[in-house]
């Protein structure tokens, strides 16, 4: 296995199969180097393939990290009609990326769940390093398996599925669960618009334009927070509001349908679907908030209750999106120079691997 300068205290298991079921005291490598990143050492080269609203997030949390460079843009739109967030950036059309292998480090694909990532993820993780944001709960598996194979085949390394949901949730349930394994977790989302359920709206035909807005029940959030751990199902948790501007000549009806019961979307959910003109979409709905809580309760005894809560409260849900889909690229890039093929996800990668700093630094100003 090629060790890198570009990871020090971190631990591997051997390449081939996922972390988690590899992870044996016999199969360890500890790699130390004196720098996670070496000053000296040429920038980590990040494409972004979709210049939507994450693509262009993705842009501007590449700039703020020197150790990483934007080297392309690739859209399926006519590419100089795209402007960069970053004067200067290359645009490329899709078509373009396959000749562009050698000059790509990792690619972060800014697509949708729905339609884009399930084709997208495997196809290009046959020949690339990979971050994808697939936010599909349900179809998680799956995708991990398709993704999994294309990337072992080409030897590559992919992450999929980064981001805050799935992402920093997912770790927080897994802690919560490990500390206090005798307790509940319970996850709310919002209030804010959520970019994969908005996504999802605009593809139902008949829809011109539309957000998806999450909101948790207050009721079911303080039965959480009392540690009483109430039985709550996904109807009395949340509820979905959806603003909508219909095409020339759509059926109101139809769409609403087609949107309340469209599976891993609304289906589970109370679901109001309101109908709005382009105007009023653009004032009252351009901004894009989001958050919510991993809230853990449990008992070490009897008389001993706990209750460990998590919560983001986010200005700009793409924006803050494209920044874990940045870390998590720079961790991709070290678990690719370490030897590290085909698919993970943000439960196999050690916290180390996501900062830029040394392993001293680390111990040293945040243990």
């Amino acid at each position: 296995m090629e060790q890198p300068p570009a990871a020090a205290g971190i631990v591997f298991p051997p390449s081939g199969g996922s972390l988690a079921a590899g992870f044996r005291p016999s199969a360890i490598f500890l790699i130390e180097a004196q720098t996670m990143t070496s000053p000296s050492a040429s920038p980590i080269r990040v494409g972004i393939v979709g210049h939507g609203n994450l693509g262009r997030g993705v842009e501007i949390a590449v700039a703020h990290n020197p150790d990483l460079r934007t080297v392309g843009i690739y859209t399926r739109r006519e590419p100089a009609s795209l402007q960069p967030q970053v004067a200067g950036t290359p645009v490329h059309a899709m078509a373009d990326l396959a000749g562009h292998a050698d000059q790509v480090d990792v690619l972060v694909l800014c697509g949708g769940s729905k339609d884009d990532l399930p084709v997208q993820s495997p196809e290009l993780a046959a020949r690339f390093c990979i971050v994808d944001s697939f936010d599909t709960h349900a179809r998680i598996p799956e995708h991990f398996a398709a993704v999994d194979a294309a990337a072992s085949q080409g030897q590559t390394t992919a992450l999929i599925s980064a981001g805050w949901d799935p992402g920093l949730f997912s770790i927080n349930r897994v802690m919560g669960e490990a500390l206090l394994p005798d307790g509940e977790t319970d996850t709310f989302w919002g209030k804010g618009m959520s970019q994969g359920h908005s996504d999802a709206l605009r593809r139902v035909p008949g829809v011109a334009g539309g957000v998806q807005y999450t909101v948790p029940v207050e009721a079911a959030m303080q039965q959480v927070r009392s540690g009483t751990r109430p039985s709550l199902s996904t109807r009395q948790k949340h509820t979905r509001e959806c603003y909508v501007v219909l095409e020339e000549g759509a059926d109101a009806q139809a769409v609403r349908h087609a949107i309340v019961t469209m599976p891993n979307y609304f289906a589970d959910y109370d679901t109001a679907v309101h109908f709005i003109d382009a105007e009023t979409l653009a004032r009252e709905h351009g901004t894009m908030p989001h958050g919510g809580f991993v809230i853990r309760s449990g008992n070490t005894a009897p008389a001993h209750g706990h209750v460990i809560e998590y919560r983001l409260q986010l200005g700009s849900n793409p924006e803050f999106t494209s920044s874990v889909l940045v870390a998590y690229a720079r961790a991709v890039y070290r678990l690719h120079r370490s030897g590290r093929h085909g698919a993970v996800t943000v439960l196999d990668i050690p916290p180390a691997l996501l900062s830029p700093h040394s392993a001293e630094a680390l111990r040293r100003d945040y243990l």
